[in-house]
């Protein structure tokens, strides 16, 4: 799960910055607030790379999905590309977990059949 959760992230991360370069372009947007909300969201999507495993670690995804759809209000593109991306999050958290399930299974059985007095027939 970790390997495709980091790659949907490490993907937001370029995303928001492209975002954020966009933004800019709107004169009602200060490019220091744009800037820091930005760099916020891009420095959670490194962080939730490293907690991803972690209890929490796929909520905060989901709560960093919601606010990348929400930012469309201010960059009307980013209702699609947080829908891509909230769908993507989707698919990396559940084929992840039936990855990380068969590699357990996977790894119980060669250690059954590693184990001495294993039937070698």
């Amino acid at each position: 799960m970790r390997t495709l959760c980091s790659s949907t992230l490490i993907g937001e991360f370029f995303v928001i910055g492209f975002a954020a370069l966009v933004a800019m372009k709107d004169p009602g947007l200060a490019a220091s607030t744009v800037w820091l909300v930005s760099g916020i969201a891009m420095f959670l999507c490194v962080a939730l790379c490293g907690v991803i495993t972690r209890p929490a670690g796929t909520a905060l995804g989901w709560a960093l999905q919601i606010a990348l759809i929400a930012s469309g209000i201010y960059v009307p593109t980013m209702y699609f590309m947080g829908a891509i991306f909230a769908g993507l999050w989707w698919a990396s958290v559940h084929y992840g977990r039936k990855i990380d399930e068969a590699k357990a299974r996977f790894a119980a059985q060669a250690a059954q059949s590693a184990a001495p007095g294993a039937d070698t027939a």
